[in-house]
């Protein structure tokens, strides 16, 4: 098989590499790709544009590949998976109308509701002095999300009311991010921990993944702005058992099933980020792809090849999955002024890590340096990621940072506190 992947951040880099490892696979194209997933055996970038997707069906079909899986939300949104369906391409993701569940929260809160799946209360807004007034009238801490796609940083949990109303301001006033802030969504602020479950679907077909645990805020003690996410781990052993089980058969299943009587069936992954709170597991969101960078260290723990996953799941068969015992744990670098402003082209070397087979960088925004100093350049938010498998999570904590602290990492920061609440239980 020729698989094409659409992407080129951390959790396409992720993808490539796994897919790579397949038996089935002759060689993985990726559009637009990196540097670094360029690197990897039997996989190549090809330039594209992911906005043009009657230039990326016109890649899979020159390539004859055998399947695409489009990693980001953006083109899934625009309705990449339907052109490629409608030029008789066998393709993994959801259709336009089905990636509604990620490109609009309103649409996920109203299917919430109207099929009982356990999320929190919420309010709708698309006039600003309304919205104000709710947050007046309700008061803090409340939740200000805006309601189309925003990186991962269009959701202020706001501890106060002037903090709530300056969201507002900044997301339906000055329309930090675009469209996107048109409308609002503002709900009740859930208290509880997060947790990341993702499952493979095609229709009513579930096939459950391994838990994660994401870290949001930029700096440690999750304090500072959201952002896409400074490290994950998985597996999250206290989370698991009875509440992956519930969160499963009250959420992850009736949403399918709500897709398919609703007549937009799902396929592809689907993303529930939930809090467990005292009441049980609760959506925070969903998302219609693989989390990142969730994806750098559940992939990792995978050992059934993830081509007969997905063979295995648009057959509508819900196969076992084989997870590795060990744990993985993901640290992210980013750009200084992340998730505001930053600067590009800063010139990195990366540390010699201890095991490469369970050592692995995964690149999100960066590009090999071709002058003489070698390495490699800044060029984006997040940069790269560090992923260690080990037999325990203290272990693979403790050997991540170790390997982190052997660089200076200069105009670059990380959080020295991924999973370090886990490790002190």
């Amino acid at each position: 098989m020729k698989i094409l992947v659409i992407g080129s951040g951390g959790r396409e880099h992720a993808l490539v590499w796994k897919f790579a490892q397949s038996s089935k696979v002759t060689e993985v194209i990726v559009a637009p790709g990196s540097d670094a997933i360029n690197e990897l055996a039997g996989c190549r970038s090809v330039q594209a544009d992911m906005s043009d997707h009657s230039s990326l069906v016109d890649l899979a079909i020159t390539e004859e590949v055998s399947l695409t899986v489009v990693g980001p939300e953006a083109p899934l949104v625009a309705g990449l998976i339907d052109d490629l369906q409608a030029a008789g391409l066998k393709a993994f993701g959801p259709t336009k109308a089905a990636a509604e569940l990620e490109g609009s929260k309103q649409f996920a809160k109203d299917l919430m509701e109207k099929y009982r799946i356990p999320t929190a209360a919420f309010e709708s807004f698309t006039d600003l002095e309304k919205a104000k007034a709710y947050i007046q009238k309700v008061g803090a801490p409340i939740v200000v999300k805006a309601d189309g796609l925003a990186a991962g940083k269009g959701v202020v949990v706001a501890e106060t009311e002037a903090e709530a109303l300056e969201a507002l301001d900044q997301m339906m006033g000055e329309r930090t991010f675009g469209d996107a802030g048109e409308s609002v969504v503002i709900e009740e602020c859930l208290r509880g921990e997060e947790l990341s479950f993702m499952a493979f679907v095609h229709g009513n077909t579930v096939i459950p993944m391994v838990t994660a645990q994401d870290h949001k805020r930029a700096f440690e003690g999750d304090t500072g702005p959201n952002t896409g996410g400074m490290g994950a781990y998985s597996p999250v052993p206290h989370l698991d058992g009875d509440w992956l089980k519930k969160a499963e058969m009250s959420i992850l299943r009736p949403m399918a099933g709500a897709m398919v009587t609703e007549g937009v069936p799902f396929t592809g992954i689907l993303y529930a980020g939930l809090m467990i709170t005292e009441q049980g597991p609760k959506v925070i969101e969903f998302n219609a792809r693989f989390g990142d960078p969730e994806t750098q260290v559940v992939l990792p723990r995978l050992k059934t090849d993830l081509v007969d996953v997905i063979e295995s799941v648009l057959n509508e068969e819900e196969l076992a999955l084989e997870w590795a015992e060990e744990a993985c744990v993901g640290v992210v670098l980013a750009s200084e002024g992340y998730p505001g402003s930053y600067e590009k082209g800063t010139v990195f070397h990366l540390p010699e890590v201890d095991d490469k087979a369970n050592q692995l960088w995964f690149h999100a925004g960066s590009v090999k340096n071709d002058s003489d100093a070698g390495g490699w350049k800044t060029n984006g938010g997040r940069v790269l990621l560090l992923a260690t498998v080990a037999p325990t999570l203290k272990e693979a904590l403790s050997t991540t940072y170790d390997v982190l602290a052997r660089s200076e990492w200069n105009g670059l920061f990380y959080r020295k506190d991924i999973a370090h609440q886990l490790v002190e239980r």
